[in-house]
């Protein structure tokens, strides 16, 4: 049975201009130059802001073709409309005429690089559709991360080419005499073996390495030098030089092969700008690149000339006015929600400089303060959410350096004697107890918890080895040199 009732309720609905905002806050400076080219596109109402010429100065014609090319009319905005697509459309080509285009070299890839080595191989054609397989099987590293039966497998239903292990073996080998060195490996160690084979093993230090990385890879890769000098009945010194000779040899051996072009590279530009004068610090946001905006006259004087004359309009020119309308009003949101952003960016970042202020005047880092987000969302009344989404990709230009506004924020904890410290200080004293200690016998995550402890930083031993990971350190047995 259908009844209707009526119901009151309380919603927080967000306006345009508050979304607006939230999304132009995440953004940083490089992204909003384009967001607001892209905002000029899309609405004719905003232009930028340039600073206008002297109209004195201009010679009289200049000025009158200006104004004739500036006054715009609602019945111009719509005859415009009804103008048909032929009349703004050129066609002075003949279906004859060459359109020849510059073209533009980015190099051999490395796929392109290793087909081009089959050609230099006397192969039946049996065994040059393997080897292409197999080649397209190789990821830019140089590897080959799919198992024989697999690669046997897809030739048989996606080729028709049926062949057995020893067969595709061959053509496996043939591949792995590639250059660079390397390639088509099933694994690091295979990688390196084929690499270190290519070598003059009469030299004892290469003879060295072939039977640490044939034998020993396990005990190479754990760093269990003691175990490799018995078995192999060589001296430390013998085995330094021979994992000299390891570590020359390249993991990843397609990577020196692979196309640059397609890499990108990101360029930071800050959004703050920090100075420092008299120990007084000066902020300024960077708007080097981020024009200023103004709604159009030619549109504002539109509106108003309707609004004097409302009688006698046609229905075309009140959908003209709506639609200009509309635009305008999505201007002015764009312009107050670039003045929130700037406002707000000001606002936050200034509390944070307030709250580091010791740490911004010196650069030292052992004089930053433990900083959450929700101490910055108390100074400046905000919530957590828009001091999360201000911090966010953000980045700012001091005298020691650029740094991304997530840097300045870190966990505390409290000293023997009460004083409140940031882990990022605890952080930089376990860098510099590994960065000296003995590579021989590195220090253990129990002694330096021991180490902290002797400086008045009473922290668990798995607490230690949390911040060694997060500075991506390794174990003790992993850092240890001969």
């Amino acid at each position: 049975m259908l009844k209707q009732n009526l119901q009151q309720k309380l919603l927080q609905k967000l306006s345009p201009l508050q979304i607006q905002v939230i999304k132009l806050l995440e953004i940083p400076t490089a992204q909003l130059e384009q967001r607001i080219k892209k905002e000029i596109e899309e609405n004719p109402i905003l232009e930028l802001d340039r600073e206008q010429p002297d109209p004195d100065k201009d010679e009289p014609e200049v000025r009158e073709k200006e104004s004739e090319r500036d006054e715009l009319s609602i019945d111009d905005y719509i005859r415009d409309e009804d103008i048909p697509a032929y009349k703004l459309q050129q066609r002075n080509f003949s279906k004859d005429d060459k359109h020849e285009d510059i073209p533009f070299s980015t190099g051999a890839s490395f796929h392109e690089h290793l087909i081009g080595q089959l050609g230099l191989r006397r192969l039946t054609e049996r065994q040059r559709d393997i080897a292409e397989y197999i080649i397209g099987n190789i990821d830019e590293d140089g590897y080959l991360r799919r198992e024989i039966d697999e690669v046997i497998d897809d030739l048989a239903f996606s080729q028709n080419i049926e062949i057995d292990e020893r067969e595709a073996l061959d053509v496996l080998e043939i591949v792995q005499d590639f250059d660079p060195a390397g390639v088509a490996a099933r694994d690091l160690q295979e990688c390196l073996l084929l690499q270190i084979s290519r070598k003059d093993r009469t030299f004892p230090d290469i003879e060295n390495a072939f039977q640490v990385l044939k034998h020993h890879f396990e005990e190479f890769t754990r760093k269990h030098y003691d175990k490799i000098t018995k078995r192999l009945h060589i001296d430390e010194e013998e085995l330094k030089d021979a994992l000299g000779e390891i570590l020359r040899l390249n993991p990843k051996p397609g990577s020196s092969y692979s196309n640059t072009m397609s890499k990108t590279v990101q360029h930071i530009i800050p959004d703050f700008i920090l100075e420092i004068e008299e120990d007084k610090m000066q902020l300024s946001l960077n708007n080097r690149n981020v024009p200023e905006l103004r709604i159009s006259n030619t549109y504002a004087d539109m509106l108003t000339d309707y609004s004097a004359n409302k009688k006698n309009q046609t229905q075309d020119k009140k959908n003209a006015v709506m639609f200009v309308k509309q635009k305008l009003d999505s201007a002015k949101w764009f312009i107050d929600a670039i003045k929130q952003r700037q406002n707000t960016l000001m606002h936050v970042m200034e509390a944070i400089l307030e709250y580091q202020r010791e740490y911004f005047i010196e650069g030292d880092e052992t004089k930053m303060r433990p900083m959450i987000l929700k101490d910055i969302a108390d100074v400046t009344n905000l919530d957590i959410s828009t001091i999360s989404r201000v911090s966010n990709s953000k980045y700012i230009q001091t005298h020691f350096g650029i740094f991304a506004l997530k840097y300045f924020f870190s966990e505390g904890m409290q000293t023997d004697s009460g004083e409140e410290v940031s882990t990022r200080e605890i952080k930089k004293i376990l860098e510099e107890c590994i960065a000296n200690e003995e590579k021989r016998k590195p220090l253990t995550d129990d002694k330096l918890a021991s180490i902290l402890k002797e400086k008045s930083y009473n922290i668990a031993r798995r607490t230690v080895a949390k911040y060694r990971e997060q500075l991506g350190i390794p174990v003790a047995r992993l850092r240890k040199e001969l």
